[in-house]
């Protein structure tokens, strides 16, 4: 199928994208377009007005501001995914993004494009959450700034008013010796997972927790922190029963989500198995950094 008819604007710059979501209506941003074409070409979106942010280069960025590493909402996925800078601040990235979909698809995919679309299986909102991410955005006349955990509105849409653009968002640099580990289970490679878990973890010389970050994807609407797990793990051995009462807060989850293909129990199953073997690869990460 093609798209329904539509009007195409293509700004050059961020104040013209912003005159533009002031004044127009129903109209949808393209960045990427891996998700929105095929989208629009079912019909599932019709769209008055399609905004291309292609031409806005100051969207596109990769930084390290002081204790925060920033990703502009247009830098593609490739991008971050070879950055040095990434590398060497979130290494869980750049793992994170050795999962994402396809070369092909993160050569046009935007970081901002994901988390606008905010499927819950995405890797990307995923590791921001673990980052404790504060996405920006901004409208013609204010900027604001929204934590990752106020982000999702409800299943798939952002809490971004229909006149405000992201710009990219500020993810916490953790200490050059702490752990980390994402992993995923999809049912291909390139698929959006059914569950995915991101671990960040730091430890003392004694090996006892000092920071931890346990983050699951694909099993609400939005990223799901541990906190449970995150507070009462500080000050204890980076050990089994670290690990254990991690899965066993997975086990009283509630209303873990299913569809068709996948019941609520098996996700439950999924994300306590990959839990398990993230930490044990994040803690094991950490102790070498350390010795």
């Amino acid at each position: 199928m093609k798209p329904a008819p539509f009007t195409y604007h293509r700004p050059q710059s961020l104040h013209e994208a912003l005159n533009l979501v002031a004044e127009l209506d129903n109209y949808k941003i393209i960045a990427g377009g891996q998700s929105l074409m095929p989208m629009m070409n079912f019909r599932f979106l019709m769209p008055d007005h399609v905004i291309d942010l292609n031409q806005v280069t100051e969207l596109s960025s990769i930084s390290k501001e002081g204790s925060f590493l920033f990703l502009g909402s247009m830098t593609r996925q490739h991008a971050i995914h070879t950055s040095a800078i990434v590398q060497e601040t979130a290494p869980i990235i750049t793992e994170a993004y050795s999962l994402v979909s396809h070369r092909q698809i993160r050569n046009r995919g935007t970081y901002g494009g994901s988390l606008c679309h905010l499927d819950p299986s995405s890797e990307q909102p995923c590791f921001t959450a673990a980052l404790d991410g504060v996405i920006e955005v901004a409208s013609k006349d204010a900027r604001r700034e929204v934590p990752i955990t106020q982000w999702t509105a409800m299943y798939m849409t952002p809490d971004l008013a229909p006149n405000e653009i992201m710009l990219g968002a500020k993810l916490n640099i953790w200490p050059v010796t702490h752990g980390w580990s994402f992993m995923e289970y999809s049912r291909r490679h390139g698929d959006y997972a059914v569950v995915g878990v991101a671990v960040l973890v730091n430890l003392n010389k004694d090996m006892r927790i000092e920071k931890i970050s346990l983050t699951l994807c694909g099993i609400d609407a939005a990223p799901v922190r541990l906190v449970q797990s995150e507070t009462s793990l500080i000050n204890l051995t980076a050990n089994e029963d670290a690990i254990h009462t991690a899965t066993t807060e997975i086990e009283n989850l509630p209303n873990i989500m299913e569809d068709a293909l996948n019941t609520s129990d098996y996700r439950r199953h999924l994300a306590k198995t990959l839990m398990r073997r993230a930490m044990v690869v994040a803690f094991d990460r950490a102790k070498q950094r350390i010795s």
